[in-house]
C-alpha cells in the first residue's frame, strides 16, 4: 500500500473543469495583452514576472512549500535546470506578448498547435520514446502544413517555431527536473525578478512611465502576475487528475481560440497558406490524438 487513495469519478470531473479553465484562460490572454497595446512587449514581461513574485510566494506558503524551494535552490543540478527552464520561458512570454500586441495572433496560435507534435519528435528523439505509424503520419502532415507556411508566410513563421520550440523546450526539461510545478515556477520566477526589476529601473531612468501611462495600463500591469499564473496554477491541479491523454487533447483549446480572437475579433489576414496549413495541422493533431486513445498503454492519471 502506497496510503495514496484511488482516483475517483469526481477527481476526473474536477480535473476536466481545471484543464478547460486552464486551456480556456491561455486561449483568451490575447484580449487581454491587446488592452496593453500602449506598452512595450519586454516591459510588459517583466511587470509578469514582479507581480507573480508576491501571488506565488502565497500560494507557496499555503502549501508549505518552502523547504521544498530550499532543497531544489541547494541542488546545482536542478537549479541549473531551472534557470535554463527560465529562460526558455521568459524567452517564450516574450515572443507570446510581442505577437498578440504588433498583430501577430494567428502566429502564436499556429506556434501552439504545433507544440503537441513538437513533444511527440522529442520524446523520440531527446526521451526515445517509440512512436507508431500512426503517429509518424501525424508528423509528416504537420511537416508538409509547415512547409507551405514557409513558402507562402515566412516572415512570421520564426515566430510560430520559436514559440513552439521555447515552449516544447521548456516542457522537456521541466518533465526531468526533481521539482515539482510550483516549486520550479516559483524559482524560475525568482531567477527572472532581478532582470525585470533592473530593466524597469532603467526604463525608469530615462524617462520612460513604467507603470503605464493611464490608471487602466498600471491595474493591467500589476494584475498581469496572477492573470498568467492562475491557469498555470488550474493546469497543475489538472494534471494531477487526468491521463495525459485527455490532457493532450484539452491543449488544443487554447489555440483555437486564440486562432477564433485573431480572424474575427481583430480581422488578422487569413492568407492561402494559413488556409493550407492550418487544415494540415488540425488533421494532424487529429491523427495524434487517435494514436493515443487507440494506444493500449494510455497513461493513466498519478495516483
Amino acid at each position: 500500500m502506497n496510503g495514496r487513495r484511488p482516483h475517483q469519478p469526481q477527481d476526473s470531473r474536477n480535473g476536466l473543469l481545471f484543464g478547460i479553465g486552464a486551456y480556456g484562460l491561455w486561449g483568451v490572454l490575447p484580449i487581454y495583452f491587446k488592452l496593453l497595446l500602449r506598452v512595450p512587449a519586454v516591459d510588459i514581461v517583466a511587470h509578469r514576472v514582479i507581480w507573480s513574485i508576491p501571488f506565488l510566494g502565497a500560494l507557496i506558503t499555503l502549501s508549505n512549500g518552502w523547504g521544498k524551494v530550499r532543497t531544489a535552490v541547494g541542488d546545482p543540478k536542478t537549479l541549473g535546470i531551472l534557470a535554463l527552464t527560465a529562460v526558455l520561458i521568459g524567452g517564450n512570454w516574450l515572443l507570446y506578448v510581442y505577437a498578440i500586441t504588433s498583430d501577430r495572433i494567428l502566429a502564436a496560435s499556429f506556434g501552439y498547435y504545433l507544440n503537441p507534435l513538437a513533444n511527440v519528435l522529442l520524446g523520440r528523439f531527446v526521451l526515445h520514446e517509440r512512436l507508431n505509424r500512426l503517429q509518424w503520419t501525424a508528423v509528416a502532415i504537420a511537416a508538409a502544413g509547415i512547409s507551405v507556411l514557409a513558402a507562402g508566410a515566412l516572415s512570421q513563421l520564426w515566430l510560430s517555431l520559436s514559440l513552439c520550440i521555447t515552449f516544447a523546450f521548456y516542457g522537456l526539461f521541466r518533465k526531468i527536473v526533481s521539482a515539482d510545478p510550483l516549486t520550479g515556477l516559483g524559482i524560475e520566477t525568482g531567477l527572472l525578478f532581478p532582470f525585470a526589476i533592473v530593466w524597469l529601473a532603467m526604463r525608469a531612468s530615462n524617462g520612460v512611465p513604467v507603470m503605464g501611462r493611464t490608471p487602466s495600463d498600471t491595474t493591467l500591469l500589476v494584475l498581469a502576475g496572477i492573470v498568467s499564473t492562475t491557469p498555470l496554477i488550474l493546469f497543475t491541479a489538472a494534471a494531477r487528475r487526468l491521463a495525459y491523454s485527455t490532457l493532450g487533447m484539452l491543449q488544443f483549446i487554447a489555440p483555437t481560440l486564440q486562432f477564433l480572437i485573431a480572424v474575427l475579433l481583430y480581422g488578422e489576414r487569413f492568407t492561402t497558406a494559413h488556409a493550407i496549413a492550418f487544415p494540415a495541422i488540425w488533421i494532424a493533431l487529429g491523427l495524434y490524438v487517435t494514436a493515443l486513445i487507440r494506444s493500449p498503454r494510455l497513461p493513466q492519471a498519478p495516483e
